[in-house]
């Protein structure tokens, strides 16, 4: 299973303009991280854009540019479940990847992740805000990258630099994790 999320991160007088783009769903003038990761919280794919790039086009991108992975994976395994929010557009995201490579919805398949209802709260007896099941993961994730103080912000030049500071958090995170074992 992957999950996918992004992140809406401002930018610095450091970025250029190439890199700047506004999300009016967040109200940030910076970059967006898109974000995909496996079922422990690390990073599997990562890719940045302008923040003004919906949702949809950033997991486009991102997937398109790691195609390669999923050409690589047999057919005759079970398919990879991507866990989405509701800010993604399963059926508009599988037509659009189909016309980048056709075979590609037999190795995945796209997933709302569910969302507890009013109903299921009060039944529950809780109120406000609920972690959603699998949701947390990505969630966490994101915690653990505000941990490196260059990621809080964006100062990078270019949205490739970004993704590279990205990575480069990620690689330093596994490290201690494995460091520890």
């Amino acid at each position: 299973m992957i999950i996918i999320d992004s992140q809406a991160v401002k930018n610095t007088c450091n970025a250029s303009v190439e890199s700047k783009g506004f999300c009016f769903y967040k109200s940030t003038n910076g970059i967006k991280r898109h974000l995909g990761v496996d079922t422990l919280g690390f990073p599997f794919f990562s890719h940045c854009t302008k923040a003004n790039v919906s949702d949809d086009q950033g997991l486009l991108e991102m997937l398109s540019y790691k195609i390669d992975y999923f050409k690589s994976k047999p057919v005759n395994i079970p398919k990879i479940t991507i866990l989405l929010d509701n800010g993604y557009h399963p059926k508009q995201l599988e037509e659009e990847e189909l016309k980048i490579y056709p075979a590609i919805m037999t190795k995945i398949k796209f997933q709302h992740s569910p969302k507890p209802s009013r109903t299921q709260k009060t039944k529950e007896g809780k109120t406000g805000f609920v972690p959603v099941k699998a949701r947390w993961v990505i969630e966490r994730t994101n915690s653990w990258m505000e941990r490196c103080k260059s990621l809080v912000k964006n100062f990078e030049r270019t949205l490739d630099n970004a993704t590279a500071k990205l990575n480069l958090c990620f690689v330093r995170l596994m490290l201690k994790r494995l460091a520890t074992c």
